[in-house]
């Protein structure tokens, strides 16, 4: 199975939030637009890293392009959209600016632990890495994960499972194309291919 992708182009919110008391609270990002709501936990400290993260980035874009970003006069400080039901919990958390479309990129990316977690909950051993999100082509497929490889670097240090998936990944799952014959599929998975991408032409729908 696919990685999960949540893509947000222009939401109704963006914004950070918080479930708890002070002490035992749990921090969240959630993105809003319309009826879909998603929400993903992470750490107070990248919050805040975020947002520090996200001023520099737009001061960089002034200095070096002259672009007027605009500021909402607004201050969005209504409390998160509930439920609030978490998604995933956030590893690595990329930020980029979008000259094209004017339009700050934050993705979230999955740890280790995520990683198993999907894998058992779904009752698959094997996951495609794509390089961003959506994944539009098979170009984007960057490597896969391999659920036996993952627990052995798991039982070597607990602490692997905090780190990125791009860490532990491996070569990408052989491609084949959605009309391929079951003999093909089957000569790749008895020759070696743990698994296989399922290719529409260019794109990978399973």
């Amino acid at each position: 199975m696919a990685r999960q992708f949540y893509l947000f182009d222009r939401p109704r919110r963006f914004v950070a939030g918080t479930v708890g008391v002070p002490g035992e609270r749990t921090f969240y990002l959630q993105a809003v637009d319309g009826v879909r709501v998603v929400s993903v936990s992470l750490e107070k400290q990248q919050v805040s890293i975020l947002a520090d993260r996200i001023e520099q980035l737009l001061d960089e874009v002034v200095a070096r392009t002259g672009t007027e970003v605009a500021v909402s006069a607004h201050r969005d400080s209504d409390a998160l959209e509930q439920p609030v039901d978490e998604e995933f919990r956030v590893g690595a958390m990329g930020l980029a600016w979008d000259s094209d479309a004017e339009l700050v990129v934050i993705e979230a990316t999955h740890k280790v632990g995520e990683a198993i977690e999907l894998m058992q909950r779904w009752g698959i051993s094997q996951l495609p890495v794509a390089r961003s999100s959506p994944a539009e082509s098979i170009a984007d497929l960057v490597g896969s994960l391999h659920e036996r490889g993952l627990l052995d670097r798991v039982f070597k240090s607990a602490d692997a499972l905090g780190e990125d998936v791009a860490s532990a990944m491996q070569p990408p799952l052989h491609v084949v194309d959605a009309g391929e014959s079951i003999d093909r599929v089957y000569a790749d998975l008895t020759g070696g291919s743990p698994a296989v991408v399922v290719a529409d032409g260019a794109r990978p729908p399973g």
